[in-house]
């Protein structure tokens, strides 16, 4: 039995494209809270994090290359604050979005509570641009790398001043759209990224193999699994921003949660990305995500 703490944000702002802000709701009027108790966990749905109202017109107002920028930055400070106290509480913060910019504010709340933390990045794009490489100045593109103390100052300092996560203690796994920039990062920072072509060749029990054998090697206490849905192939969620063909299988992505919460070193997770605007008439999105919700509660803690 696990204690955990549901925290909703309805943020659309860091991919610029309206719906992700519905996700929270959609999940809510899908059971997740009924499936988490019937696999016998205590769940507190902590509501959702404040995301004001910001007009179109206005959405560079903060900087010229980076959409809603102040408005991010505020967002992202109060879930990283509610991710630590729910840490602190000796509870798990399960955070379901809303668009992965949220990122910011979930590792940047789970550092400040554990003296080392690793990152396990589970998204179809790296998610390690800055505003001077982004092609589109959607921040949800940039998390990773603020979190890492790269890119602009007031994403990299959110919630406290510095680092969250040091780049050998981040795990990129599924990339397949990744701009000419974040791959010269990665070079840079020598990360562990794991892109769709290298799983194709080598396998997904492999590679995961491996990345749990670096982490167990490594000196960390807590990792924080962030899952963006676009990882899966597009016909199996196509209601997602931004899509990119040739992803995972359903049953991979349930690997994915098996490997990973089977270690027990998971202490936080983020389900982002739900477009329910962009889903077909099936809702095959919708029915995709609570699949892969049901094996998550069914597997953590156990």
């Amino acid at each position: 039995m696990v204690d955990i703490n549901i925290i909703g944000v309805p943020l659309y702002y860091g991919c610029d494209r309206n719906g992700a802000n519905l996700g929270p709701k959609i999940l809510r009027e899908n059971g997740i809270i009924d499936i988490i108790k019937k696999n016998g966990h205590n769940v507190y749905d902590m509501g959702d994090t404040y995301v004001p109202i910001i007009p179109n017109e206005l959405k560079f107002c903060d900087h010229p290359k980076m959409k809603y920028l102040n408005t991010i930055t505020e967002i992202t400070t109060n879930l990283a604050n509610n991710v630590y106290c729910s840490l602190k509480e000796n509870r798990f913060p399960f955070i379901i979005g809303g668009d992965h910019a949220l990122g910011m504010g979930s590792i940047a709340g789970a550092s400040n509570f554990f003296r080392e933390m690793a990152v396990i990045w589970v998204d179809a794009h790296a998610d390690i641009n800055t505003f001077e490489t982004s092609p589109s100045g959607n921040i949800h593109g940039m998390p990773l790398a603020a979190s890492m103390n790269v890119g602009y100052s007031d994403l990299r300092n959110i919630y406290y001043d510095g680092q969250k996560v040091k780049p050998e203690n981040v795990y990129i796994l599924g990339g397949r759209d990744i701009d000419p920039g974040e791959f010269a990062l990665s070079d840079e920072l020598n990360l562990n990224m794991y892109t769709m072509e290298a799983i194709r060749e080598r396998g997904l029990e492999d590679v995961i193999k491996e990345i749990i054998e670096k982490i167990k090697a490594s000196n960390i206490d807590g990792v924080h699994l962030s899952f963006d849905i676009d990882v899966l192939d597009p016909t199996l969620v196509p209601g997602t921003g931004t899509p990119v063909v040739g992803g995972f299988s359903i049953e991979e992505g349930k690997e994915v949660f098996t490997s990973f919460l089977g270690q027990e070193f998971v202490t936080s997770i983020d389900f982002v990305e739900l477009n329910p605007l962009l889903d077909n008439e099936d809702k095959t999105t919708i029915k995709s995500c609570i699949e892969i919700l049901e094996h998550i509660f069914e597997i953590i803690g156990k």
